[in-house]
């Protein structure tokens, strides 16, 4: 098992404090949550079988019901299809049961279809959804799609949807953390098919805390922005959002965005790394009088890419390359190294996970100049990148066999 999955795996385990263990009355709890199953081809159909048996047991334990968490389900192949709306089943065991008799579909991998129609399951009113309720995700993936994942995954993040991402171990770590939401060590689970049921009741906990009514708090805070949610307290009909936004040490410099009454999110960009700001939400409205709601939200520090690059164990058709990792709390989600030959030439690429800083460049040609690029990539979505020169060492030229006499068949002088 590879590092990182041990390491996603023990982080999966933390159990998240639900809303029924804060002694809060299970009335108060309202979600879609959307379960998007690869239900393609390339899953075999014992991975199937294990998968729904493990989504079943998860939909058991949760609170299903009308005024409650509603579910519904969507296969990928090669286009979407729709196993049960939301409100179609009213208890967690009906789920269940619809779960466990759903067929695999086969055909093409096409998540990112899938997505894009998923971001109408879950704001449609014909599919069941309701306005002003948390959204939820929940993607499960053996890891690979025939179509881009990243666009339409952050349209519905953008849209305020919470994305948990269950890999049964052989997706891109970066590719996966990109489309997890932040942070990923909480969203995104990379556990073996047989071992799912490790992290039911964990994925139960953490959906729960996505669902949970709050006050106005943020999420995917990066060094230049984050999110901030908040629970639905008006209606477009009822009044309007005042959101404000300033630097703690200059409160003169504020921003300000007006957002109608049934918005439940926004998401500042542009903002300073290593920052505090203060943010208020101010109810407008002629229906009743409703509180603003205030929160202090620090930046992170700026994200920084390798420092240095060190070449080291050069062989005629190989290199070692070590660099400075991107530290701190903005870590990189991983890294691409790409190395090509500096007098033009095909250039070969490599993905290294984060937590490693090596690797070795394999299938050089002896006695050639490269450009070795390290590039650190972030949740943000920006990239940090840094270049070094590097030289294979000439091979062992083939010496030409000494001629060896020729014998006449007498005797030799």
């Amino acid at each position: 098992m590879l590092p990182w999955t041990v390491i996603g795996l023990a982080l999966s385990l933390r159990l998240a404090r639900s809303g029924a263990e804060r002694g809060l009355p299970a009335s108060a709890l309202q979600g879609d949550l959307l379960f998007l199953l690869d239900s393609s081809a390339s899953v075999s159909h014992y991975e199937f079988s294990r998968v729904r048996e493990f989504l079943g047991r998860l939909a058991a334990l949760l609170p299903v019901g009308p005024g409650a968490l509603r579910a519904s389900l969507v296969h990928v192949g090669s286009r979407p299809h729709t196993e049960f709306l939301f409100g179609q089943h009213s208890s967690g065991s009906a789920v269940q049961d619809a779960i466990r008799a759903a067929a695999q579909r086969m055909g093409d991998t096409n998540t990112g279809l899938a997505l894009a129609y998923a971001k109408e399951q879950l704001f449609a009113k014909a599919a069941g959804a309701r306005p002003g309720v948390p959204k939820v995700l929940v993607w499960v993936t053996d890891g690979g799609s025939s179509d881009p994942v990243g666009p339409p995954m952050q349209e519905l993040k953008d849209l305020g949807v919470t994305v948990f991402i269950v890999s049964t171990g052989r997706g891109n770590l970066l590719e996966l953390s990109a489309a997890a939401s932040a942070p990923a060590e909480k969203h995104l689970h990379f556990v073996d098919v047989d071992d799912l049921h490790i992290i039911t009741q964990a994925l139960r906990g953490s959906i729960l805390d996505a669902m949970w009514p709050q006050q106005l708090h943020a999420s995917e805070v990066t060094s230049s922005g984050f999110r901030l949610a908040w629970p639905s307290l008006l209606t477009a009909d009822s009044g309007y959002y005042v959101l404000e936004l300033a630097p703690s040490t200059d409160p003169g410099v504020a921003r300000r965005q007006q957002l109608p009454g049934n918005a439940t999110g926004w998401a500042w960009t542009g903002l300073d790394p290593d920052t505090d700001y203060d943010v208020a939400l101010v109810p407008e409205s002629n229906v009743r009088l409703l509180r603003s709601q205030h929160l202090r939200v620090r930046t992170l520090p700026e994200e920084t890419g390798p420092e240095l690059i060190v070449v080291s164990h050069a062989r005629p058709r190989s290199l070692r390359v070590s660099w400075a990792p991107a530290l701190g709390p903005d870590a990189a989600l991983g890294y691409h190294v790409l190395v090509g030959p500096l007098r033009g030439g095909a250039a070969q690429s490599v993905e290294v996970p984060a937590g490693e800083n090596s690797t070795t460049l394999q299938g050089l040609a002896p006695g050639t100049a490269y450009l070795v690029t390290v590039t650190a990539a972030f949740r943000s979505g920006r990239e940090r990148a840094l270049s070094a020169k590097a030289c294979t060492p000439e091979g062992e030229r083939s010496r030409a066999p000494r001629p060896q006499p020729q014998r006449t068949g007498g005797r030799e002088p």
